[in-house]
Order: structure tokens, then C-alpha cells, then sequence
């Protein structure tokens, strides 16, 4: 039976400032970094993510390591993708003086988090970041489509961020992150986080998002790339109609008319209202409309 840490192995802002002296780290806003220096925060992040003790957890841009700490103490391993050169290098040493006695269940990827495609060590069940605010929506997507067996998923994020990936459909902050954090999740808002357990301190406030994978994929004969270009298309001209807007993705108007009354949707309708079921009805019947009259395939997810 391993030993638990100790009780002041979290990092406090005298901690989280000590520490970048050394490094001779300052925050950028280029990356959106900004550190947690209060480990309450962090120790409620990991609760209200409910990792558990066989849960493999996977971080995006941990910085300094307040947050990995806190999921080091409460899963079986946490592989941690930090793109700067800096706090990747030194992270490990960080969990070694800290946890010496959980550095076997701890992972560096030195990478930027886009362009991962694997992970050492077991695969991950859970990820659990304070995601950079400028990419925090790429990053969410990227890793949810790259890792399946991520089940449950909870990010830190810019406030309006958080408000947008867990809209429903009618909402006026309703729209592509939404839809396409739906197709893979369940998404809710999970807690609001102030400005100042942060250093420095951000001028926006941030929001808890909760994402729990769907345990069946959305029931469609189209692939994720189709019904993600009908998406798109709906929403880059937020004002118009459906019949309007996927004009250019269908061809022409009256493409776009046959393909919606076909999935069943109105042509007046406007992408804000649509579920993303219905996106993928539409995304659907402009195969059908290409290809003439075709047997319905068995669904599939991509």
C-alpha cells in the first residue's frame, strides 16, 4: 500500500511564484497561461471531475503543476502535454521533490497538444486541464476525437467559453463548439472559478465545463467530417436561414431546400435551433440527393 502524500505537497502562491523565479518563467499571453496558485481550486477541480482511484488522467498545459498535483494524489497515473520547453522540463522534478512516492504513475509529453496522437502508458479514461483560453476549444475537440476512451472529461476555460460549449440548442451563445462538443458528449457547466486564485490574474472569469462521452455514438449514416461541414457552413452566416446558409455547402439554394425538407428540417429554421441529430439528418440527405435513391446503411461514428 502506497503512502499518500503529504499534506503540503500542492503548490500555494508562494510555491507557484518561488518556482517561476527559478525558472525564470513569466506568464504569456501568447500561450494563455495563467496558473492556479490556490490549491482548493485545484483539489475541487479534481472532485468535481470525480477521479477516481483506477482512473487514468490525461492534462492539458499543466504549467507549474498545481493541477497535476492535486490528480496525483487522487488517480493511478496522469500523463501531463505541456508545449513549452521551460515547464516541461522541469514538471518531473517538480513531482519528484513534491511526490517522490508517485512518480512511477506520472508522464511527461513534451508536445503541443493539437498534434498528439498518443500517449505513453495506459489509455487515458479521463482529462482534466486548465486549458489555455486561446485554444481552448481546438484542444477539447482534438483531444476527444483522438481518444476514445476518454470517458469523462472536465476543462477550465474562459467563462463565455464554457457558456458556449454547454449551450443547447435556441440559446444566443448556442453554436459550433456546442454542436460539436454534443457529438461526442453530454455537456454541462460545472462551477464558476474566480479571478483571483489565478497568477497572474486573468481579466475574464472562468468557467467549469463537464463533458461525459456518449456510450453511443450519435445514429448516423454520415461520417463526423460531413456532418461537422454542415455545421460550419449553418453557422458562418449566423442571420440566415438554413435554405440561405447552406447554399455554397450544397450547391445551390434549392440544393440546400432539398436536402433540409428531406432531413425533416424547415428551410426558414436558422443553425442556432438545430440538435445535432438534426445537422447530421441534413449532412445525410446531400448524400442521398448526390447520389439518387440509396439503402439505408447500419449508423456508424467517425
Amino acid at each position: 500500500m502506497s503512502s499518500s502524500p503529504a499534506p503540503d505537497a500542492l503548490l500555494g502562491p508562494a510555491d507557484v511564484r518561488e518556482l517561476a523565479a527559478a525558472l525564470g518563467v513569466r506568464p504569456t499571453k501568447q500561450r494563455g497561461q495563467n496558473f492556479v496558485i490556490d490549491a482548493n481550486t485545484v483539489r475541487r477541480i479534481v472532485r468535481t471531475a470525480e477521479v477516481r482511484p483506477d482512473d487514468v488522467v490525461v492534462e492539458v498545459g499543466p504549467g507549474l503543476g498545481s493541477l497535476t498535483l492535486a490528480l496525483l494524489e487522487a488517480a493511478e497515473h496522469v500523463t501531463a502535454v505541456e508545449i513549452d520547453d521551460v515547464l516541461a522540463a522541469a514538471l518531473p522534478a517538480t513531482v519528484a521533490a513534491r511526490m517522490p512516492e508517485r512518480v512511477g504513475r506520472f508522464a511527461l509529453v513534451h508536445s503541443d497538444a493539437m498534434h498528439v496522437s498518443e500517449l505513453p502508458g495506459p489509455a487515458p479514461t479521463a482529462l482534466v486541464a486548465n486549458l489555455p483560453y486561446n485554444v481552448a476549444v481546438p484542444v477539447l475537440l482534438h483531444m476527444l476525437d483522438t481518444f476514445p476512451t476518454i470517458e469523462r472529461t472536465l476543462v477550465m476555460v474562459q467563462s463565455e467559453v464554457a457558456d458556449r460549449l454547454a449551450a443547447g440548442p435556441g440559446s444566443k451563445v448556442y453554436g459550433v463548439p456546442s454542436v460539436k462538443a454534443n457529438w461526442y458528449a453530454q455537456v454541462k457547466r460545472a462551477g464558476a472559478i474566480g479571478r483571483n486564485v489565478f497568477w497572474p490574474a486573468p481579466n475574464v472569469d472562468s468557467g467549469l465545463v463537464a463533458l461525459t462521452r456518449r456510450t453511443e455514438p450519435v445514429a448516423t449514416t454520415a461520417s463526423k467530417a460531413e456532418v461537422f461541414a454542415v455545421v460550419d457552413a449553418a453557422f458562418a452566416q449566423r442571420r440566415k436561414t438554413l435554405r440561405a446558409a447552406l447554399a455554397g455547402w450544397a450547391g445551390s439554394a434549392a440544393a440546400a431546400e432539398a436536402a433540409l425538407v428531406a432531413a425533416g428540417v424547415s428551410p426558414q429554421a436558422r443553425g442556432e435551433a438545430l440538435t445535432v441529430e438534426e445537422f447530421a439528418r441534413i449532412a445525410e440527405n446531400k448524400r442521398a440527393g448526390a447520389a439518387g435513391p440509396v439503402e439505408h446503411e447500419e449508423p456508424r461514428s467517425q
